[in-house]
C-alpha cells in the first residue's frame, strides 16, 4: 500500500463538485508532484488528504490510517498555500510555538531554520518578511516533527530561481531520510523535479507516472507539451 491511498473521493464545496469520485495513490519515500492548472482540485485534494476538508463521499487512507486521524497529527507535515504562522513574532519565535506544540527537541528549531534558509532574517518579525520568505516560514513549521508525509501547497510560489533550486533540493534530501512528499505545483518546469507525477484537470485524475513516461506516451519532449497532448486526446 502507498504512503497516500484515495479511492472514490467526490467533494462537493457551495453546491459545486470539486471532485467527482478521485481515486489515486501516492508511493512512499518519493517526491509526487500534483500539477495542474488553477482550479484543477489540487488544493481540494490536499486539505481531503490531511484531514481538514469535508468530504462528500469515498475513503482517504494515509500512512494506513483514515486522514485526519489523531495518530496522525505527530507523522503528518502540512504547508498551506498561504502563509500559516503569526505575523506579530518572529521567525524564531514562531517556530519555538509550533515545536513546543508538537513537543519537539529545541534542537528542531535551529534545524528547521537551517532548512529552508532564513538563518539572517530568524530574528525578523514574519509581518517584515516578503511573501517567500513567509512561505518558507510556514515550511519551516511543517518540517518541525520530523514529518513521515509532507503535503505541500505551492511550496515555490513567490520564490527566486535560487531558492526554487534549493529547495528542491531540500525535498530530496528529504526523501533520503525516508520522508514522502507530496507537492503540489501549477508550474510544469517544475514536474521535472519530480520522481511521480499526478496530472489533474477539473477534478480529474488525467495522467499519472515518471517525467519520462509522460513524454514517452505522448510522444513528446516537453512536459507543457505533454500536458497538452493529454487535454487534446481526452477531449
Amino acid at each position: 500500500m502507498g504512503a497516500i491511498v484515495v479511492e472514490k473521493l467526490r467533494v462537493v464545496r457551495g453546491g459545486t463538485v470539486v471532485l467527482p469520485e478521485l481515486s489515486c495513490e501516492v508511493a512512499s519515500g518519493q517526491v509526487t508532484g500534483l500539477l495542474g492548472p488553477s482550479g484543477s482540485g489540487k488544493t481540494t485534494l490536499l486539505r481531503s488528504i490531511v484531514g481538514v476538508q469535508h468530504v462528500t463521499a469515498g475513503t482517504v487512507t494515509v500512512l494506513g490510517a483514515p486522514a485526519g486521524s489523531k495518530e496522525l497529527r505527530s507523522r503528518v507535515g502540512y504547508m498551506t498555500q498561504a502563509p500559516s504562522v503569526y505575523r506579530d513574532l518572529t521567525v524564531r519565535e514562531n517556530l519555538r510555538f509550533f515545536a513546543r506544540v508538537l513537543g519537539c527537541e529545541p534542537e528542531a528549531v535551529a534545524r528547521a531554520i537551517a532548512d529552508v534558509s532564513l538563518e539572517s532574517h530568524a530574528d525578523h518579525v514574519v509581518a517584515h518578511l516578503s511573501g517567500g520568505e513567509q512561505a518558507r516560514v510556514s515550511l519551516a513549521a511543517a518540517l518541525l516533527g520530523n514529518p513521515e508525509l509532507l503535503v505541500l501547497d505551492e511550496p515555490t510560489v513567490g520564490l527566486d530561481p535560487v531558492l526554487r533550486r534549493d529547495l528542491w533540493s531540500l525535498f530530496h534530501d528529504l526523501t533520503e531520510r525516508g520522508v514522502t512528499l507530496l507537492v503540489s505545483s501549477h508550474v510544469m518546469d517544475e514536474a521535472d523535479r519530480c520522481d511521480a507525477l499526478l496530472l489533474l484537470r477539473e477534478g480529474r485524475v488525467l495522467n499519472r507516472g515518471t517525467p519520462a513516461e509522460l513524454r514517452a506516451r505522448t510522444g513528446t519532449t516537453s512536459l507543457d507539451d505533454a500536458f497538452l497532448a493529454l487535454i487534446e486526446a481526452e477531449a
